[in-house]
């Protein structure tokens, strides 16, 4: 870990730029073997951030078996003022894209990211550029999974092969190592976050794991699994099931589950007794009651989707979902049912990004789709659960690696994380109950089987669940909390983070009925319990395991 590489009489934080060994004028002078500076520049203060340089780079130029073209990009910011501290910053999606090394979330207040506090920040695409590939549409992002060595890059490969060089960097402009060094991301980040802990236990102080895609392969099965149900219900993805269809069904198990944690305010913290407490049958219309309610084949349509794909013999392919009220979000829609982007004909996520994931990145061997709004949704449509499912667990001569080999953390299913642990690092998760991406339920069980394997689990790692927020922030939810700061405190001051105070963001319209209001985050498994006399502060909550 960087903290037992401490040099002796290390700098003290916010030392100022004049002190350090490179200027950002003179940063393309350093030399790392294996790294290609392409440029360097000095950003002034502003919009929260303090003056820092900004260096491009690249690493690992090749030509791929497809005969594409490929490299490791990256951008690293290094603050005038530094605080000692590195982060890397592990990106969303399909990667692809040298997303800007802020260390920043939706999650996070303002001026607690990574850069705003004097981080130093790294950033990549990963090992591909999903702007590369124009001419095949909206499978572009996609593309690179038909090169086995850029499925592995975006696996793994890439994280471990920026790290060393990015502290390498570091070290030469500052003059000595960082005293810490973190890595974060969410979705597709908190994969890679969750695949670090176990594959460079020794590389992190702490990690930050924002609402993991860590089971991403089976997550994707996930998306045909809906389409197929949705289309059951209705004509169209966006017909089967209107907001006010949604709302209904919100309305629903917020009736059976609002009060369970002792304050009705449309925020289920007792997440566990509310799949117990609810009824799915209760948002069907009956003889006595027509309104407010939903057609049968609708009830069934959403019961399937939340038992979670699974074979005829009734084998799980990925994981069951939380019921939340959270599901009526427009994050929700926006990943499952429709989108309002007319170049994906207003298609959601999942029937664009989700099914050329499936056909080129998450199966082996890949397949060629036609990058059209409608080729895509006919993928998921006709996927073959029997036929095809286990394609994420195949191999060939290829693709020696399957894409859940690749994809996820090794031990996955049965993890210990027993050399993290033996290095020192903290690992701290946070997932939104009401993601309609990656299924809350899925990583309370890696969390549930850790803590059974490893009884002292709770000695470095953490689990917030957030009622009401679907996948990244929104919905009804106190969705911002300073989770950098708990985790930086656990590391460097061995505060081990208890409650978290979240708040709903100011952006947040849909929690407009507790805007202003705050709520405390338990680590998993206590929740959030009203016992005082002010719904508006979480101070008026305790956290209670029942």
């Amino acid at each position: 870990m960087m903290r037992n590489l401490l040099l002796a009489g290390a700098m003290l934080a916010g030392t100022t730029h004049a002190a350090w060994a490179v200027t950002c004028d003179e940063a393309l002078t350093i030399a790392v073997e294996g790294v290609t500076l392409t440029d360097a520049s000095a950003q002034a203060a502003g919009d929260g951030l303090p003056a820092h340089c900004i260096l491009h780079g690249e690493m690992g130029a090749r030509t791929g078996d497809d005969g594409q073209p490929y490299a490791l990009r990256f951008e690293l910011r290094l603050p005038d003022t530094w605080d000692g501290r590195f982060m890397h910053q592990f990106n969303g999606g399909n990667d692809g894209e040298v997303k800007p090394a802020l260390g920043m979330w939706s999650n996070l207040p303002d001026g607690t990211g990574a850069l705003a506090r004097g981080m130093a920040v790294v950033s990549s695409d990963a090992g591909h550029d999903g702007a590369a590939r124009p001419e095949t549409g909206l499978v572009a992002g996609n593309a690179f999974g038909f090169d086995f060595e850029a499925r592995r890059m975006y696996g793994y490969g890439a994280v471990a092969m920026l790290n060393p060089a990015a502290l390498e960097l570091t070290t030469a402009y500052y003059g000595h190592a960082p005293d810490y060094s973190y890595g974060a991301g969410t979705s597709n980040g908190g994969r890679h976050a969750m695949v670090a802990a176990e594959r460079m236990p020794g590389a992190f102080d702490g990690i930050l794991a924002g609402y993991p895609g860590f089971n991403l392969p089976r997550a994707a099965l996930q998306h045909a699994w809906d389409v197929q149900s949705f289309r059951s219900a209705g004509p169209s993805l966006a017909k089967a099931f209107s907001p006010a269809d949604m709302a209904v069904a919100a309305d629903k198990i917020t009736q059976a589950c609002d009060a369970l944690d002792g304050l009705e305010d449309g925020m289920v913290f007792d997440l566990k007794g509310c799949q117990a407490a609810f009824d799915p049958d209760s948002m069907t219309c009956t003889a006595d009651m027509q309104e407010n309610c939903l057609r049968p084949e609708q009830t069934a349509a959403l019961v399937r989707i939340h038992k979670g794909p699974h074979l005829a013999d009734g084998t799980a392919l990925y994981s069951d979902w939380a019921w939340d009220p959270g599901l009526a979000s427009g994050g929700w829609r926006f990943w499952k049912l429709e989108s309002p982007i007319p170049p994906w004909g207003k298609k959601p996520i999942i029937a664009v990004m989700g099914a050329g994931s499936l056909a080129q990145v998450f199966t082996t061997p890949p397949s060629d789709v036609d990058g059209t709004p409608e080729a895509l949704e006919n993928y998921l449509m006709n996927f073959d659960f029997e036929a095809s499912a286990d394609a994420i667990n195949a191999t060939t001569a290829a693709f020696p690696e399957s894409a859940m080999q690749v994809m996820t953390p090794p031990h996955s299913d049965n993890p210990t994380l027993a050399e993290f642990q033996a290095e020192g690092g903290k690992l701290l998760i946070f997932h939104g109950q009401a993601d309609p991406v990656f299924s809350i339920l899925d990583t309370i069980k890696w969390f549930d089987t850790l803590h059974s394997n490893t009884p002292e689990a709770d000695e470095f790692t953490r689990l917030y669940t957030i009622p009401g927020m679907p996948h990244g922030a929104g919905g009804n939810a106190a969705d911002e909390a300073d989770l950098l700061g708990a985790l930086i405190d656990w590391v460097e001051q061995d505060k081990a983070p208890g409650a978290l105070t979240a708040h709903v963001r100011t952006a947040n319209d849909e929690a407009a009925s507790n805007m202003g209001a705050s709520r405390p985050l338990c680590p998993y498994p206590s929740f959030a319990v009203y016992t005082g006399d002010n719904p508006a502060m979480a101070d008026s909550f305790t956290c209670s395991d029942s």
